[in-house]
């Protein structure tokens, strides 16, 4: 997929007050590490996390999209009436009807001339609404679209300590099976996209590569399962054979990524990955020869917020100044299933420009 028209004109987000660290979760696993005799700081140095991040018990996302997509929108002079499309992208939503789009879209004040609906793709929610909308602006189907998600982790995170605490027949090896749902923090994300004749940052989106290895579809899987008094929300997942096969997957949908951007490799100044972890990142950048001085991360304080983890990393790069105009970004996201997307972004550059 290319793209002539589309920038992504702004980003905004938002982030819990609340900071749960890796030494406190393992605090709270006293029981588990003490039956199997695990060393304590296990869980930062397998994954990298020192913390992550909680909203308030009871908050809804849309709460959370719909200040992340107004600061995205004070950042801009775009008129809310050429705001075609509002997509609510992240796996958490209000409730399974109306979409939480609904909620975001009333709140914000967009016009009633505008598609609104929810995308749910795991980690990738956000980067598959962004390329939709992307998309309708290259139609000309419409002006400028928004692309929202909130991630709330407390449920998981709480069940799955509460989980690990309360089954005595786990071992060593079948607890691997749900340290990934330990690293799972929340947060809000937004992105503001817009045709290039309204942007007044022109930080152009050039080129999507995707691609879906859905044959490894198991790998990681959660949602509702029954307990005492109700449900709880749980998640497996093998971690070493997700990590594995996620990057056989990004090397392949890279190749793509570099033909239909027309980049090289060293054409690439900076990148900006989806947040799972440090082995993740290690192996990711040396598999695709990438330099680890030029990626942006934040999963060690915000620990993989699924579907916002890379819009809020841009967003904070962006923030800190890590991205500079004029240079070639690539964003190189990835989610259970196994699905990838890669879009290519030329930074800042004056409309018209390195075409």
């Amino acid at each position: 997929m290319r793209y002539q028209n589309v920038c992504l004109e702004s980003l905004g987000y938002a982030l819990p007050e609340e900071i749960l660290t890796s030494d406190e979760i393992e605090r709270r696993l006293a029981p588990l590490y003490q039956r199997l005799r695990l060393p304590e700081g296990r869980l930062e140095l397998m994954s990298g996390i020192k913390e992550r991040r909680l909203w308030p018990k009871g908050t809804r996302p849309s709460e959370m999209s719909i200040q992340s997509g107004r600061r995205a929108l004070e950042k801009t002079n775009v008129d809310l009436r050429e705001v075609g499309a509002l997509i609510h992208g992240s796996v958490c939503r209000d409730y399974l009807e109306p979409a939480t789009a609904c909620s975001v879209h009333f709140e914000l004040g967009l016009p009633q001339e505008c598609l609104v609906y929810d995308v749910s793709n795991a980690c990738l929610g956000m980067l598959n609404g962004m390329i939709q909308v992307a998309t309708m602006i290259e139609l000309g189907q419409i002006r400028a679209g928004l692309v929202v998600g909130t991630e709330d982790s407390l449920q998981l995170v709480e069940s799955t300590i509460a989980e690990l605490n309360r089954d005595e027949t786990l071992t060593r090896e079948s607890i691997k099976l749900a340290v990934a749902s330990l690293t799972i923090g929340s947060a809000s994300a937004a992105i503001l996209l817009t045709h290039r004749d309204l942007s007044t940052t022109g930080h152009r989106l050039t080129a999507v590569s995707v691609r879906a290895h859905t044959n490894h579809y198991k790998l990681c899987q959660g949602g509702h399962e029954p307990s005492v008094g109700g449900s709880q929300i749980l998640m497996q997942t093998d971690s070493e054979k997700l990590l594995a096969e996620g990057i056989a997957t990004g090397q392949a949908t890279f190749a793509d990524f570099l033909k239909e951007s027309g980049w090289q490799r060293e054409d690439i100044d900076r990148t900006i990955c989806h947040q799972v972890g440090s082995a993740h990142r290690m192996q990711m950048l040396q598999s695709l020869e990438l330099k680890a001085e030029r990626d942006f991360c934040t999963y060690p304080w915000l620990g993989n917020t699924g579907s916002v983890a890379l819009p809020i990393t841009l967003a904070i790069a962006q923030e800190q100044q890590f991205l500079q105009a004029g240079e070639r970004v690539a964003l190189l996201g990835i989610g259970s299933g196994i699905n990838c997307i890669m879009a290519a972004v030329e930074w800042g550059t004056a409309v018209g420009s390195r075409q």
